[in-house]
């Protein structure tokens, strides 16, 4: 088991953004971590990476608990969060390169040189990120996360700003990523889960409100519509 999450909670002052949830991540595995906006799922998510810390409950990752091993987890993350932080005054394999030291990657160069052919930067490979199109920046966001092989991959909306093309690109990439990682994707966008997801988790102010396969949640719910099945167990 890649994570595990047992009665996890964040308090903001009296707001509970996340309250008292558990569930289970697997390899090979990509589950579809959604909730409408300012349901709890990006403070999950930050959780999980250790960007914040948890008022109460427990995180395990690779068999490691995040509060004692904190360090020894953040190796086995990659991470892309809503926003992706890139330093646009860089290049991208000079950017790539940078994050690559951090974590002391043997061969980084031939390892960059994979990480851009893997994410589709090729025709764009010698620009500065600032040149970029949206959809080009996020797939640098995608490559920093990747770029040290980690077990875990938590993706918050990783195909923002993406064109038709493109999407179908990150959505194969991220399919290939899941079939030997663990893989939790934020998306708003139903027919992306439907595309990628194993299984789907849905949040709605701060609880777990499903957790089942797709087949399951449209059978539970007795319709073909994963978005019918997101508005009634959401509105």
């Amino acid at each position: 088991m890649s994570i595990k999450v047992k009665d996890l909670s964040k308090h903001f002052s009296s707001q509970k953004a996340v309250d008292s949830i558990s569930f289970e991540a697997k390899p090979g595995r990509i589950l579809g971590f959604l909730g409408p906006n300012g349901a709890g799922k990006s403070t999950t998510m930050k959780m999980l990476t250790g960007y914040l810390a948890a008022t109460s409950g427990s995180i395990e990752i690779c068999n490691k608990d995040i509060l004692t091993d904190g360090l020894a987890i953040k190796k086995q993350i990659g991470y892309l969060p809503e926003n992706t932080p890139l330093y646009t005054d860089m290049y991208i394999r000079e950017f790539l390169s940078f994050v690559g030291e951090t974590y002391q990657i043997e061969n980084l160069t031939h390892r960059v040189e994979d990480v851009i052919k893997q994410v589709g930067l090729t025709p764009e490979q010698h620009k500065k990120i600032s040149m970029l199109s949206k959809g080009y920046k996020q797939r640098v966001g995608l490559a920093q996360a990747i770029i040290h092989n980690p077990q875990v991959l938590i993706l918050d909306e990783p195909t923002s700003g993406l064109d038709p093309n493109q999407l179908a690109d990150i959505r194969t990439l991220i399919k290939n990523l899941g079939q030997d990682k663990t893989v939790i994707l934020s998306t708003h966008i139903m027919q992306e889960v439907e595309a990628i997801c194993d299984e789907v988790i849905i949040i709605n102010k701060g609880k777990i409100v499903a957790n089942a396969t797709i087949d399951e949640l449209k059978a539970q719910n007795k319709t073909n519509s994963l978005e019918e099945v997101f508005r009634k167990l959401t509105n």
